[in-house]
């Protein structure tokens, strides 16, 4: 009756260990919608963004579609998806296993012989085996098998007709090599470690799409803001133009000095056209990234972006030092790296293990029950049931031990995967000693940057002023008739153009320059409130 008890109780624990883990990871809860589905889902809300036959897009609406349709993404998220259902394999050691197999046979043989007498013998057998064998996180293999033999023979005119029934439970347990739950597990927590190594590096990876968003979001107003800037010099130059030619009608310019009123005309010309080609190349840049190309229609609309070039109030500053620290902190690239090493220190402390002798202990019982008569004469009244119930009564046990060792002479295999261990280790050290030192670099570049376009946009704003000031002198001068020639004038506005030129690519600058500290420091999906698991589901 103990025997039994420790039977059930064995079972129950082998239940309960299996499932351990497994709650949470499991082929349900790894596969996801999208995984399922055949098919690839359409481009998402691109068409909310439809105004009036433009698509409208604040800076944070493209972020939104770029998350949303991006298939860059969307092949880098598969790589989580992998690191998944790799985890999901590791558990296949610690699957139940149960096995069985049915027999049924007929034989019928004439008899010879006056002992035998005229007629026939035959016989009916049935064999039914049933195994169940587990291993369990602790390394404990699990083994229990039934068996039952059913004859119903007719030998020498005597009928014959039996039940047999056999039971065995075997238990190993390696107490050296896999002699407990780490060695067991281990390759789960480095399937694990690989799976949370994959997010880090996909939160690394979504980070650098939302600054090429970000960053192709500022071409677009920089490079309709240089047409702009362009479009309005050709402007100037066509009324100074204008202007000249009238002069000339009326013999007060020379003929010769049309010239330069024109060639400047003509020369603005092509910045237009430049500029206009410009523009539309870095439009269908935009709209690959949000992936506005996945839609006929709204691929076709006009851009219209929402968002001023002018920084809204106080422009930031960066203490190089904190935001160090936080980088430190924040970095997805630190979080991949770290990962590696936790994976490597479980590689070289089970490597070790392997190292050790194997060394097993199994115990063994068995049982077995009868019914019916057979050839030794012994006859217990019943059939099946009662076979099985001197079975499970436990009415005639038997009970073994073994012990087995292992002891390889020499295991370069084990030695050579110890060795590779450490070597990945020191290697992956150096990677996180290069991740720091390329963060360090990142946030100061960053920091660098961000102050540079401070004062450069200061130094623009100037440049600009000053700029406007020598164009209204130099216009002045010139409809008052103190300057004949329109040199002076034409070379004011091409210094005004460049100079809205320099602001307009140093407000742009400086937008750049915030996005990289938010990038350098961590902090880019914290800024547009990017949650990875949400993108996940």
């Amino acid at each position: 009756m103990k025997i039994r008890v420790a039977a059930l109780c064995l079972l129950v624990l082998s239940s309960l260990i299996s499932a351990r883990g497994q709650s949470h990871e499991n082929y349900r809860t790894f596969l996801t919608q999208q995984v399922r589905s055949p098919k690839l889902p359409g481009p998402q809300h691109l068409r909310d963004y439809v105004h009036d036959g433009k698509l409208e897009l604040s800076l944070h609406d493209a972020i939104v579609l770029t998350l949303e349709n991006n298939s860059a993404i969307h092949v880098e998220e598969a790589s989580v998806e992998t690191a998944k259902f790799s985890l999901l394999r590791t558990y296949q050691p610690f699957d139940p296993q149960l096995q069985s197999q049915y027999n049924a046979t007929y034989n019928s043989t004439p008899n010879f012989g006056q002992i035998q007498g005229a007629g026939a013998s035959n016989a009916t057998n049935q064999f039914f085996q049933a195994n169940f064998t587990q291993t369990l996180q602790t390394g404990t293999l699990v083994l229990l098998g039934f068996n039952n033999f059913n004859s119903v023979s007719k030998y020498l005119s005597t009928p014959l007709n039996y039940d047999q029934s056999f039971l065995n439970l075997q238990i190993t347990q390696p107490l050296l090599r896999n002699r407990w739950l780490f060695e067991n597990r281990a390759p789960l927590i480095i399937a694990r470690k690989s799976l949370q190594q994959s997010r880090s590096s996909f939160e690394a990876q979504v980070s650098l799409a939302l600054q090429t968003a970000i960053g192709r979001y500022w071409a677009v107003v920089l490079a309709h803001g240089n047409l702009e800037v362009v479009q309005q010099s050709l402007d100037a130059a066509q009324a100074s133009y204008a202007h000249a030619k009238r002069a000339l009608e009326l013999g007060a310019l020379p003929p010769l000095d049309i010239y330069r009123s024109e060639a400047t005309v003509a020369s603005r010309r092509v910045q237009v056209l430049e500029a206009e080609y410009t523009l539309k190349q870095v439009e269908d840049d935009l709209r690959f990234t949000i992936g506005a190309n996945q839609d006929e229609y709204v691929h076709a609309l006009d851009l219209d972006l929402t968002e001023k070039p002018e920084p809204l109030g106080e422009l930031r500053t960066i203490d190089a030092g904190s935001a160090l620290e936080e980088a430190l902190l924040k970095r997805p690239e630190v979080q991949v790296a770290q990962r590696a090493l936790e994976k490597d220190d479980t590689s070289v402390r089970l490597a070790h293990n392997h190292l050790l002798p194997d060394l097993q202990v199994s115990a063994q019982y068995t049982g077995s029950g009868f019914a019916g008569n057979g050839f030794s004469g012994t006859s217990i009244p019943g059939g099946l049931g009662t076979s099985l119930n001197q079975l499970f009564t436990f009415g005639a046990p038997g009970y073994g031990a073994t012990v087995t060792l292992n002891l390889p002479i020499k295991n370069r295999a084990a030695q050579a995967d110890l060795g590779l261990a450490l070597v990945t280790r020191h290697s992956d050290l150096y990677t996180m000693q290069q991740v720091r030192e390329q963060i360090v670099l990142d946030v100061n570049t960053a920091v660098r940057q961000l102050e540079e376009a401070k004062l450069t946009l200061e130094a623009s704003k100037t440049a600009l002023d000053l700029a406007q000031k020598t164009l209204a002198a130099d216009q002045r001068k010139y409809e008052l008739g103190q300057e004949t020639q329109d040199f002076f004038l034409l070379n004011s506005q091409t210094q005004v153009a460049d100079a809205r030129q320099s602001l307009l690519q140093a407000q742009i600058g400086y937008q750049n320059a915030a996005a990289n500290v938010d990038w350098a420091t961590g902090n880019m999906l914290a800024t547009y409130q990017v949650q990875i698991a949400d993108m996940m589901k």
